[in-house]
């Protein structure tokens, strides 16, 4: 039988990071498993120092690059590195720190619930560490609600508030925070894409993205609304601001999206649709979604 363990780490210093997080490195190397290391660099480079020579045979990643959205995360990251390894793979992955912000924060919760469900049945141990000297107490019980396994100074136990992923996953589908008034809306149709495409590639590059920035911008808004006419009554609302040096856009439409792992799993070969989101979510800096009965909306983020 294949069981899939994830664990929360809860640590105050680092002292407390190593101690919870090199054993388990080095007992899957000992054991012949690849192992993933992906946190904040500070942190990278914590573990990497205490393995010494031993790091060599470790993967990194700077998870505030590579995880910055925490859409990405499953389908970017933890996927692509499982999927790379017939083996039994271990992984650890921090993708809650001090750092995230409010607007991060649903999307980060949904993420760490979500990974049960995406990792169910696979041969893999992934280890969350989370900062308790730093992040809030709410975050902590978060954690605890996501997590089938604690570790902390004094063991590893179940977790008494471990709940189902999917219920987690909906009650953090949260409505956005309401745009600012300078937003500008459009309208779109099947008939009107080449103009959007238009219009936000006028927006970004006014607003100073660099030509990368703007493909990916483009790009993901295409998928987002050509989604919309395909799914939800032939078209949308379509808004577009920026904060400070991102650019946001928001796609707005009648349709209710009811698979919360609709954009951070990988479709089937023979499956109609649904490689458009994963994409969206691997282009931009932070995807938000929030749906109910009235439809959906999905806000991408840029800069």
């Amino acid at each position: 039988m294949v069981d899939f363990v994830h664990e929360a780490l809860f640590y105050r210093d680092p002292g407390q990071y190593l101690a919870g997080t090199v054993p388990f490195v080095l007992d899957g190397l000992a054991a012949g498993d690849p192992v993933l290391v992906a946190v904040p660099p500070r942190n990278v480079d914590l573990i990497r120092t205490e393995l010494g020579a031993k790091s060599e045979h470790v993967e990194f990643l700077d998870m505030t690059d590579g995880g910055r959205n925490p859409g990405r995360i499953i389908p970017g990251v933890l996927t692509p590195f499982a999927n790379a390894h017939p083996a039994r793979v271990r992984i650890i992955g921090e993708p809650i720190w001090a750092g995230r912000t409010p607007t991060e924060y649903p999307a980060c919760v949904q993420h760490e619930a979500l990974i049960n469900t995406a990792f169910d049945g696979r041969d893999a141990m992934i280890l969350c560490p989370y900062d308790t000297s730093m992040l809030a107490q709410d975050v902590l019980v978060d954690a605890e609600r996501t997590h089938p396994i604690l570790v902390d100074e004094d063991g590893r136990k179940a977790s008494p508030r471990y709940d189902d992923p999917a219920r987690t996953a909906a009650d953090f589908n949260l409505p956005l925070p309401p745009p600012p008034r300078s937003a500008q809306a459009y309208w779109f149709d099947l008939h009107s894409l080449p103009a959007t495409r238009r219009l936000v590639t006028d927006y970004a590059e006014v607003a100073g993205l660099s030509e990368d920035q703007v493909d990916d911008l483009v790009l993901a808004v295409n998928e987002l609304t050509t989604n919309s006419i395909e799914h939800a009554a032939g078209g949308g609302e379509l808004l577009v601001w920026h904060e400070g040096s991102t650019v946001v856009c928001e796609v707005r439409d009648r349709g209710v999206l009811r698979d919360p792992m609709i954009g951070r799993v990988r479709p089937r070969p023979n499956a109609r649709g649904g490689y458009g989101v994963v994409m969206v979510n691997l282009l931009c800096d932070l995807v938000r979604v929030h749906t109910d009965e009235n439809g959906t909306a999905v806000r991408v983020h840029v800069g």
